[in-house]
């Protein structure tokens, strides 16, 4: 028969073990879903490089310049000129991207020529 110091300290044990098994599981899902959604932030910069290539792309893609960061390009037309940001699925602009769309919608866009 099995005391009741004895059954204490299974019990300590077996809850131990339930707490380390748990943590693990907790961490590898954790990992998995940074993974997935780094996965997804590599997808996401591997295809914005061929959208101007695109048939669905508005614009003649001869005229878009890459910047990369923090927007992804510029679309030079004739008498306009767009801040291009492509974005795919669920994702959304960042804080800086947000602030510079607002920049732009407040026309506080300038030209400086800087010569040395």
């Amino acid at each position: 028969m099995i005391d009741k110091n004895q059954l204490i300290f299974y019990l300590i044990i077996a809850i131990i073990i339930l707490v380390i098994l748990l943590r693990n599981s907790w961490k590898a899902n954790s990992n998995l879903r940074f993974s997935k959604k780094s996965q997804s932030v590599k997808y996401g910069k591997a295809i914005e490089n061929f959208m101007p290539f695109m048939e669905s792309y508005p614009y003649n893609y001869n005229n878009f310049r890459f910047l990369g960061n923090p927007i992804d390009g510029i679309q030079f037309n004739e008498n306009e000129i767009i801040f291009m940001e492509f974005k795919g699925g669920s994702s959304q602009l960042s804080e800086k991207q947000r602030n510079i769309k607002e920049l732009i919608k407040d026309k506080k866009v300038y030209w400086e020529e800087f010569r040395i």
